[in-house]
Parts: C-alpha cells; structure tokens; sequence
C-alpha cells in the first residue's frame, strides 16, 4: 500500500470464527456494529454489491427456511456470488469498485479475513477512499485484527479529520477492544464537535454511549 501502515498479523488468541461470528450478529442487534452508523453524514456509504440484487447471506439458501446459514455455507455462497466479479477483476485488477463489491459480498457473508483481502486491494488502488478504508478497518475488528483496524482509522482521519463514521468506530474499538474509555470518549467528544449537523438522534446516541463510557469507569 502506498505509505499505508498494513496491518499487524493476527494474535494466535484471535477470536474463533465461531466467536466472531456471534459477535458481529450480537453487535448488529444492539445497533453498535462497526460501520455505517452515520451513513450519509461524512464518508459516503459503498456502492451496494449490485443494484437491484439480494444480499449475498439471503441468497442460495434454498431449503434453509428459518435456519442461519453456517459460516462454511455463507463462504460457498459468497464465492459463487463473487465469481462474475472476480472474473472481471482479471482483466482490471485495480479496478476499486469492483473490488469493493467483491468485498461487500463477502462482509456480507461474515467472510471478514476475504473482504480485508479485497477492500485492502481498493484501498491501495484509491488511497483517499475514506468510506472504503472505514469498511476495511470493519473488516479486520471482526476478523480479530484490532491494531490494523485502529490503524485503517488513524488513516483514514488523515484524510478527513472530522469523518464520522471513522471517528465513532475508532471510539468503539478502543472502548470494546482496549478497555481505554479516555480514548473512546475523546473520538466521541471530536466527532460531536465537528459535526454539529449531526441529527438529534444520533447526538444522543453518541452521548449515551460516552454516559455509559463514564459509568462504566465509576463502577
């Protein structure tokens, strides 16, 4: 990557897949998953994987009625999705919306080790892609990567100081993976400063969070 501080290997105590696999649904039920929660409000959101199609978990599921998929089942599933993309990809290897698409898919899916791959690959090719640079650091928080992900942040606040959602997953990791609630509250406290246009609901959202932040420590 062009001056990009790559990411640290993964720790041998790196969350099983299991693990991670529990812990993006958990997170996405309580509405703190790492990514778009201020989507349209600084860094644009990613081009969706294909206008108009299902998203790669619903599809192929057949006769899973009310079943979720197993991790195994949700890889097959995106790489079928992605094989007319990366078919693509090689005649234009660095070509960033391709491969943030085949990255989509296999987010999409809890495949996080392959998406790094593939919004690494974008990264590199549109350096300054700040949107695809947060889903990146998304990416490498769920595959148990922290260091890289805190990284991909640092980076992408580089670019863009006041980039909410960079500043808010950046106080979520350092709260949810650190333990280092000062630093979680400051990236809140930077973010609410300078966004003011923020709506009053995510305000109180951010401000809840560092409420319970500050709690959390007294306790």
């Amino acid at each position: 990557m062009d001056n990009e501080t790559k990411a640290q290997p993964i720790a041998e105590s790196a969350w099983a897949a299991k693990q991670v696999y529990a812990m993006a649904l958990i997170s996405l039920v309580v509405g703190l998953a790492i990514g778009y929660l201020f989507r349209g409000s600084q860094s644009p959101a990613p081009a969706a994987v294909a206008a108009g199609e299902s998203s790669p978990a619903t599809v192929g599921m057949g006769g899973m009625k009310g079943q979720m998929p197993t991790l195994d089942q949700m890889k097959k599933m995106a790489d079928t999705k992605a094989a007319p993309l990366l078919e693509k990809l090689k005649s234009d290897p660095a070509n960033s919306a391709l491969l943030l698409q085949v990255g989509n898919i296999y987010e999409a899916t809890h495949q996080f080790k392959d998406a790094a791959g593939y919004y690494e690959k974008a990264v590199q090719a549109d350096p300054k892609n700040i949107a695809v640079r947060t889903q990146l650091a998304s990416s490498l928080y769920y595959d148990g990567d922290v260091d890289g992900a805190i990284s991909q942040l640092q980076k992408a606040l580089e670019y863009d100081p006041k980039d909410a959602n960079s500043l808010f997953n950046l106080g979520m990791i350092k709260w949810q993976a650190k333990q280092d609630s000062k630093g979680a509250i400051a990236a809140w406290q930077q973010l609410l400063k300078s966004n003011p246009q923020l709506s009053p609901d995510r305000k109180a959202q951010v401000q809840k969070l560092m409420a319970d932040v500050q709690m959390q420590g007294k306790s």
